[in-house]
């Protein structure tokens, strides 16, 4: 997307089923599992920018020797200098031992690294916190080694005061006040004390887990390892967040993506699962696995947002249906340029976008064909062949209009300066349009605050001389903030709701707002926020198409000569699209739980009250 969202977090899970003597023999390595976990995480590197962390877990060590071994990193190329420091670890050992990479069980005793468990975690933080003790994965240590527990995840929880009054209540817990990882690994450890003192000799970690995930609201997948070899991958009831797993032989495997896990193993899809909302996957310590459900059933509502834009497009699903979506827009588009393919350029702005332009070329071929077929049709015996090659020859023009640079940055601070430099993040391809002849169409995945969009896209698409610009957004509008993994939270960012709040004014109906900021005062004192999306209210007073014009009203700056329209995906397009993935509170504020109705609801009051903070 132009405007820049704070991705969701990635995971990656590897449990060796065999002794890495066996790796050793059968692939020439003792370090497999550390290259795979290595693959796997660079395989997700889009959902990771602000840190990156591993844990490893020995099996069957000898008692008092370390057996979790953690390393977390905030640089820049956090996941390179996370294994670099495994391979210094390495050289160093080999100095003393040249020979000892062809000696699994002595490589297991002298590098930290080297077990039979592992876990990954690329992390894009929702708090803009780039501190590196905020990388996951967290480790909580226990004077009983099997209660040793570490975790990461790919989640935002809304209720994580109650879950620390909860654990300083009852555990007299030590935490990060702050931190949602740290709230449910409290909670999930004070399940794991309790289940420990019955004596049995087994946890039973459906039991854990189903007590600890019943007191989260939120979006979550996680990956935990505990002192006693036993991990587990579990995701929240409504499945809004994803997690996909792969077992052989030889590993069993997580990760957040699909084609992550195909590549590292090279596999098809079909030995690719999904791993199904409110259950668990267990893996025992002897490498033993079981699926088990820990919530009630739900409905599942699976974030839209991940075909759309946050995973990698690699996914034969997602792509098809990322076309698809471009290709259910080619209506609206067709009838924007009044059907005139002609002295019509199409393009795409960001590469993200690419798949979705895919389809939009789709459905305008699709209908120069019928114009083609009904022309050719209507000659009957007047016509040649120079004629009808010229008729078959036709197509629907596309051009690469726009060229992302590498981002620039400036030493100056005054705004106007700045904004200069804003213009300057793509730059156009000359000659490619007619001036004062040719339109442009760009299709983006979406369009959430549309701060790239004035200050840069359409002024650069305008020094190329179209009659019209149309941006086209894959998505529909976003309207409300997220609070299960994206960082949106604050509402006056998004400029479908700047526009609205401009149409209330124009309209003499400023008095909604205040109304609605009376509903969410009087339910934040009944104690009632989760109730109802007060917010809603306030785009019921128009349709999209006029909220649609006064956005391209906004985005167009008094520099801009050429025309300027913004069409958006539909919401019965989207579902139509991604049948799977009906995750849609950013569009309809129909959130699966209830603590959305309260961060949607708080997120407003913020923004009435003039206060920057998140909406939870």
């Amino acid at each position: 997307m132009s405007d820049e969202i704070r991705h969701e977090c990635g995971i990656a899970f590897l449990r060796l089923r065999k002794p890495l003597s066996y790796f050793h023999q059968t692939y020439g390595t003792a370090f497999y599992g550390l290259n795979k976990l290595y693959l796997m995480m660079e395989k997700q590197h889009n959902r990771g920018q602000d840190g990156a962390g591993i844990v490893t877990v020995k099996l069957d060590v000898q008692a008092g020797t370390p057996f979790m071994k953690r390393i977390r990193c905030n640089s820049g190329q956090n996941i390179a200098d996370i294994f670099k420091q495994v391979q210094v670890e390495v050289e160093e050992v080999e100095k003393l031992q040249p020979d000892i990479r062809n000696y699994p069980e002595l490589l297991k005793g002298y590098l930290s690294y080297m077990g039979e468990i592992m876990m990954g975690h690329l992390r894009y933080g929702t708090q803009g916190r780039n501190n590196i003790e905020y990388c996951h994965p967290f480790v909580k240590s226990d004077i009983n080694p099997t209660l040793n527990l570490s975790l990461a995840g790919n989640f935002n929880l809304v209720n994580t005061k109650d879950l620390f009054h909860f654990v300083e209540k009852d555990a007299l817990a030590t935490v990060k006040a702050d931190s949602d990882l740290s709230a449910m690994m409290e909670v999930i450890h004070y399940f794991l004390r309790e289940e420990e003192k019955k004596k049995e000799p087994t946890i039973n970690w459906q039991n854990v887990l189903s007590k600890a995930c019943e007191m989260f609201d939120g979006g979550f997948v996680a990956e935990g390892i505990c002192g006693n070899g036993d991990a587990f991958i579990l995701r929240d009831k409504h499945g809004i967040r994803p997690a996909y797993y792969y077992v052989d032989d030889e590993v069993v495997a997580a990760a957040s993506e699909r084609p992550v896990l195909m590549t590292a193993f090279k596999t098809t899809s079909d030995k690719i699962i999904e791993l199904q909302p409110g259950h668990a996957l267990i893996i025992k310590s002897n490498g033993e696995f079981v699926v088990e459900r820990i919530l009630p059933e739900a409905p599942k509502k699976a974030c839209s947002f991940e075909r759309i834009y946050f995973s990698r497009g690699s996914d034969e699903e997602i792509y098809n249906e990322r076309k698809a979506l471009g290709k259910l827009l080619s209506v609206k588009v067709l009838k924007a340029i009044k059907y005139d393919l002609k002295n019509t350029i199409f393009s795409f702005i960001p590469n993200t976008a690419e798949t979705a332009f895919f389809g939009l070329i789709k459905g305008a071929e699709s209908y120069l064909n019928e114009i083609k077929v009904s022309r050719i049709m209507g000659w009957g015996k007047d016509f040649d062949e120079e004629r009808l090659q010229q008729m078959i020859e036709r197509r629907v023009r596309i051009e690469k209009i726009a060229i992302k640079d590498v981002k620039l940055r400036t030493f100056i601070t005054e705004d106007a300066a700045r904004n200069e430099m804003v213009q300057h993040v793509y730059d156009i391809t000359y000659g490619t349009v007619r001036e004062g002849i040719d339109s442009l169409v760009v299709i983006d995945d979406s369009i959430v605050r549309g701060t790239t969009l004035k200050e840069s896209i359409i002024k650069m698409l305008d020094r190329l001389g179209p009659n019209k610009i149309t941006i086209v957004s894959s998505a529909p509008q976003i309207r409300y903030p997220d609070c299960y993994g994206i960082d949106m939270s604050k509402m006056g960012e998004f400029i479908a709701f700047q526009a609205t709040v401009e149409l209330l004014k124009e309209h003499r109906q400023s008095h909604i707002l205040t109304d609605v900021y009376a509903a969410c005062l009087q339910a934040e004192k009944s104690n009632s926020l989760s109730s109802q999306n007060f917010v809603k209210r306030i785009y019921k007073q128009f349709s999209i198409e006029d909220i649609n014009v006064k956005i391209a009203q906004m985005l167009k700056t008094s520099d801009v000569k050429a025309e300027v329209e913004i069409i958006y995906q539909t919401i019965e397009n989207l579902h139509e699209a991604c049948p799977n993935n009906m995750g849609d509170w950013y569009f309809t504020g129909d959130y699966p739980t209830a603590g959305g109705n309260v961060v949607v609801n708080k997120a407003f009051m913020n923004y009435m009250e003039g206060n920057i903070g998140r909406g939870y």
